[in-house]
């Protein structure tokens, strides 16, 4: 098992990363919630991983942080929910919020995910109840965009890599075009593609 990677980050599209390991690139998958604070290409980057084995591939996944980590490996656990679904869960909710949505039973939160349906919203919530018994209010590993240093990205530019990382995360490509092209609207000063994908997300939760 590889639990915990340290290298340079060469690649970030997405959901998808790459991290260069002494000349061996790991590709990683993560949350947005991850990739929102990576660092800029070319930095050092430590993320603690979890390996998935499969007949076709390996596969790795990795968060910035432990109990994101945690709260995907009690996510797989659960009786259809996948490696995706539960990228997707972390990407739309940050790990505090994940816990009070199950915590009282907020269905309707779980079903805007993509790919969850009632049955699996209510599978979430009777079997993550008692994952996080011994969960406390754990405070929210996130922290604020403000500090990153603009991309400098064309509105076109970061519609598309927006709406690539939507469609990765599960959401159908017209739903995804319609909200970032309705948080544009809304936010004509966003120049990082990162903070377009957090709203865009932010927007499909409230809906």
């Amino acid at each position: 098992m590889i639990g915990r990677i340290r290298g340079i980050l060469i690649e970030k599209q997405a959901t998808d990363i790459v991290v260069d390991v002494q000349g061996v690139g790991y590709e990683i998958q993560a949350p947005m919630s991850t990739i929102y604070l990576l660092p800029a290409l070319g930095k050092e980057v430590v993320l603690h991983t979890h390996l998935v084995v499969r007949e076709d591939a390996h596969l790795l996944y990795g968060f910035l942080s432990l109990d994101e980590r945690h709260m995907f490996r009690s996510l797989i656990k659960i009786s259809g929910v996948g490696p995706k679904m539960a990228l997707a869960i972390l990407s739309g909710m940050a790990v505090e919020e994940f816990v009070r949505t199950v915590r009282s039973n907020d269905l309707a939160a779980l079903v805007r995910m993509p790919g969850i349906g009632r049955k699996t919203a209510e599978r979430l919530v009777v079997e993550m109840k008692d994952k996080l018994t011994d969960w406390s209010e754990i405070a929210s590993s996130s922290a604020s965009l403000a500090t990153a240093t603009p991309s400098g990205l064309s509105d076109r530019q970061m519609s598309q890599e927006a709406e690539t990382a939507l469609v990765a995360l599960g959401y159908k490509p017209q739903e995804a075009a319609r909200v970032i092209a309705q948080v544009l609207k809304l936010n004509s000063d966003l120049n990082r593609s990162e903070e377009l994908i957090r709203l865009a997300l932010r927007s499909m939760a409230q809906s």
